[in-house]
Formats: structure tokens, C-alpha cells, sequence
């Protein structure tokens, strides 16, 4: 069938995939102050200019980084002495094949555009991290993951094609056929190899807006793991909340929770329209809560809650949005973590070593007392093709740990666990990780440079994060 025609996105690829070269243009310059990730920490003076058109995204002097929502925890979407290319207005849909669910897209697209206008068709996004505020070039650029990694893989394995920029403004194609070694390079490549313009990416069909799902309350570490690589349990998607302060023979229980879309034979009679739940506006999270406020008393009562509510409920259907994106109805929750900001914590261990590495962890936390809301613990299928992309076969746990003057050597320490056991770090929530510790974790980093270098010589796409790293330096 013919494919859909949505809005032209006047940039000179929009009609084919030639390279050819991005027109020169130079939309005004704003300094920006203060610019941090989701985490508020760290925080960078830099430049930043914000193209209405594609065909403005035009390589500019000096160093440069594409940046969409802003939803990378740390520092790989920020550039101090550099000018930040901002993309979250290029976010026109281009066309739309119904019979493949394959949907052409600018970059600056963002998953909550994808989804109003897909799900009331009865389209779902393949892959989804925990927010929908992120953006198609930023969910490449970080090749994300979600809870149904163990049956569809990363974001990467639905994108059949990518157009970019490079340095010397060059447009080119870039697929698993076409520029192969640039695709698995860009995929997980953290905005390093050009700038990413328009995407597609392949939908799948879904009945309904709703999911099914289950809750499992697991008393420890050992029945969490269980219940997370049980196929008896097994589910399109699974998660298990972890409580982190808890010790003892408690280490690790928590709560496992598995969903799939739900039919239309499996809702309600009162549910009159299956794909249009009714709107739910988000409310906001109104200051900065003091220092003070996020301790590990309060916190310990939140997971003692958390835990009786969440694990009383059984079998249940709910909204896709409550599912997937609990957190999304607090606009700007990250304020609850105050002025200071917080550090997102993800590491993934093989599953030869992954129960041992995480009960280390787990030990760690609960006797220095660092609290976590969101402790989160997924199985990963095998590893995809992206040269730095973060997931492996194996377990990983996802921390959200208020900021403190004893964290960072805290979480160097968690660094030395986490290499002992062959595992590695998550780029895009990564904000202190030293160089030896991403070395060891990506093992395909001097092949990501070979290709890095060939694209991009004198190393225009640059971030905070690379220069931390020594990445290709």
C-alpha cells in the first residue's frame, strides 16, 4: 500500500535518501546557563541554537552535540565550550505505511507524539524506556531498552533506517545494508558520530490501549531472581521493584511485575472506546523539596508502602500509560530530589555472575543506608549489534540515589563490583564513571573509534561525557 503522507519536513532528504550536503544556515545563537540532565547533576555553561526546519541543522564552528528533551540523566547531552544543536521542534511526522506499521519521522520527534497519534490507530512504539518524553534521535543515540528486552531487544532492532549529519555536513543513509559499521556505531553511540535527522521505525499492532498485568510480592533476592528467569512467569514484559534498604534475610524482596497489551475481549464493558483511555493531565511537582526531606527514614517508609500497595494487587488491568509511565503524570518529579539533583546508577552483569554481583550491591547499599525510590531490576536478552550499546544477556539494576557529598567514591566502589563481575555502566544515565571502568565494561570501544574517526576527523560531535571518558581521545 501506498504509504501515508504527513507534513513535509522540508529538509532535502525528505523525499529519498541521496547524501547530498545540509544548506548552509545559522540560526541565532543563545547562551545557556546552568544546562543539566534529568539528574540536575552535573550542570554546564554552553551554547545553544534551536533550528525550526531540518534543513537548518547545518554543522556549526567548533564542537557540537545534538540535544532533544533533555532526558539523559547525567552528562552525555551536555557540551560546555561547544554549541548545543536542539532538536525537539523537528518533530514532524513524514509518512506512515499501515500494513508494515513502518513510520518515517524527524528526530526531534518524541515518543508521546508517536503515541497520541499511533495508539488511537492501533499502534504501539516497540520499545520503551520509562518516560515517553525522550526523542526518536535520542532513543538511537542511546539505543534504549525497556522491560520487554528479553523478547524484542533494543530500540536499534526496530529501526530499519536513519538519516544524519555528518561533520562535513554530508546527509547519508545509514541502515543494517547501507553504512552498516555507521549504524551500529550511531545506535548506542551517544550523539558522537553526527546528528541524526529522521528516522524510521517499525510499530507494532495492538488491540487495545490497556495492558494486562500481574503482581508477584518475592521476599528476597533468590525468589525475585526466580520469578525474573522463571519461564513459567515469563510475560512480553517484566520488571521487579526492589526494596534497597532492606537486609538480612529481606535482601532484595521486592515486587515482580509483568504485563502484555490486553485484547479487547479482556476489558471491561464499561471500557467503550479500547484505544483512547480517558485523558489523565499530569500534576506538577510544585518546589524543590529541602536537602533533608529525601532520607533514609523516609524513604524506608515510602518502600514499606510501596510495597503493601503494589504487592496486594494481583491481576489488574490498567492504562498503557500507568504501565509504562508511572512517573510521567509528575511533571518535573525530579524535583523532589531538591537543588542538588540525584545520580542514576544502572549497571547490567552477565547472568553467570549477575546474582552474585547484585546481591554485593544490594549489601552494599542497605548497610550504607543509600536510599533509593526507583530500584529496578530486568532480565536483558542477548546483546545487540551497537558498538557501545548497554545491554548484555544478564541482569541489570537501575538506582536513583539523592546526591551527597560521600556519593561519588560510594559509587566507585559499586564500579569496582561491577567490573569484577564482567558487567558495565549505562552511558545515558551515566554522570562520574571514570575511564577505566568504561573501558572494561565496552570492549568494542577502539572499534567505535576507528569508525568515530573515518566520519568525523577532528572530532566535531563531542559531549561533557566523551571528554570524561577519554573516549577516542
Amino acid at each position: 500500500m501506498q504509504a501515508q503522507r504527513f507534513q513535509d519536513s522540508d529538509d532535502v532528504s525528505a523525499s529519498g535518501y541521496t547524501p547530498t550536503r545540509m544548506q548552509e544556515a545559522r540560526p541565532s545563537v543563545k547562551k545557556l546557563e546552568g544546562l543539566s540532565g534529568w539528574g540536575r547533576y552535573p550542570t554546564a555553561d554552553t551554547a545553544g541554537i534551536r533550528p525550526e526546519k531540518a534543513r537548518d541543522l547545518a554543522p556549526v564552528e567548533g564542537r557540537c552535540l545534538a540535544r532533544g528533551l533533555g532526558r539523559a540523566y547525567g552528562d552525555a547531552a551536555l557540551l560546555s565550550m561547544g554549541t548545543m544543536l536542539l532538536t525537539e521542534r523537528l518533530n514532524r511526522f513524514l509518512d506512515f505505511d499501515d500494513q508494515t506499521g513502518v513510520l518515517r519521522a524527524e528526530a526531534g520527534t518524541s515518543l508521546k507524539d508517536i503515541l497520541d497519534a499511533m495508539v488511537p490507530q492501533g499502534w504501539f512504539v516497540p520499545v520503551t524506556p520509562g518516560t515517553k518524553h525522550c526523542t526518536l534521535g535520542g532513543c538511537i543515540a542511546s539505543d534504549v531498552h525497556g522491560k520487554n528486552h528479553h523478547r524484542d531487544g533494543t530500540f536499534s532492532a526496530h529501526v530499519p533506517r536513519f538519516s544524519m549529519v555528518l561533520a562535513d555536513g554530508t546527509i547519508v543513509q545509514a541502515s543494517p545494508i547501507e553504512n552498516p559499521e555507521l549504524f551500529w556505531a550511531t545506535c548506542g553511540g551517544m550523539g558522537l558520530t553526527g546528528v541524526v535527522t529522521e528516522a524510521e521505525l517499525k510499530l507494532v499492532p495492538v488491540e487495545t490501549a490497556y495492558m494486562k498485568v500481574w503482581h508477584v510480592r518475592s521476599q528476597n533476592l533468590d525468589k525475585t531472581v526466580a520469578l525474573l528467569t522463571d519461564p513459567g512467569y515469563d510475560a512480553q514484559y517484566t520488571v521487579a521493584w526492589i526494596d534497597c534498604l532492606a537486609g538480612g534475610s529481606r535482601l532484595g524482596r521486592g515486587i515482580f511485575m509483568a504485563g502484555e497489551h490486553a485484547k479487547k475481549s479482556e476489558l471491561s464493558l464499561r471500557i467503550l472506546n479500547p484505544l483512547n483511555p480517558p485523558a489523565k493531565g499530569t500534576k506538577p511537582f510544585p518546589v524543590d523539596l529541602p536537602g533533608w526531606a529525601l532520607n533514609p527514614m523516609s524513604i524506608k517508609s515510602f518502600n514499606w508502602l510501596y510495597n503493601w500497595i503494589q504487592g496486594s494487587r494481583k491481576e489488574f488491568i490498567c492504562s498503557y500509560d500507568q504501565f509504562f509511565y508511572p512517573l510521567d503524570g509528575i511533571h518535573d518529579w525530579n524535583r523532589m530530589y531538591g537543588k542538588r539533583g540525584f545520580l542514576q546508577y544502572q549497571f547490567v552483569l552477565p547472568m553467570r555472575t549477575a546474582f552474585q554481583g547484585t546481591k554485593e550491591i544490594l549489601e552494599r547499599l542497605s548497610k550504607n543506608r543509600k536510599a533509593s525510590f526507583l530500584a529496578v531490576l530486568k532480565r536483558f536478552g542477548p546483546q545487540g549489534q551497537g558498538m557501545l550499546s548497554f545491554p548484555m544477556e544478564g541482569l541489570t539494576l537501575a538506582l536513583d540515589i539523592p546526591f551527597t557529598e560521600d556519593l561519588l567514591p560510594f559509587l566507585d566502589g559499586l564500579d569496582d563490583i561491577v567490573m569484577r563481575h564482567g558487567g558495565r555502566i549505562y552511558l545515558a544515565k551515566d554522570a562520574r564513571m571514570k575511564p577505566e571502568a568504561f573501558r572494561a565494561g565496552y570492549p568494542r570501544i577502539d572499534e567505535f573509534c576507528d569508525i568515530r574517526k573515518r566520519y568525523d576527523p577532528e572530532g566535531k560531535f563531542d559531549s561533557n561525557l566523551a571528554s570524561r571518558l577519554g573516549l577516542c581521545r
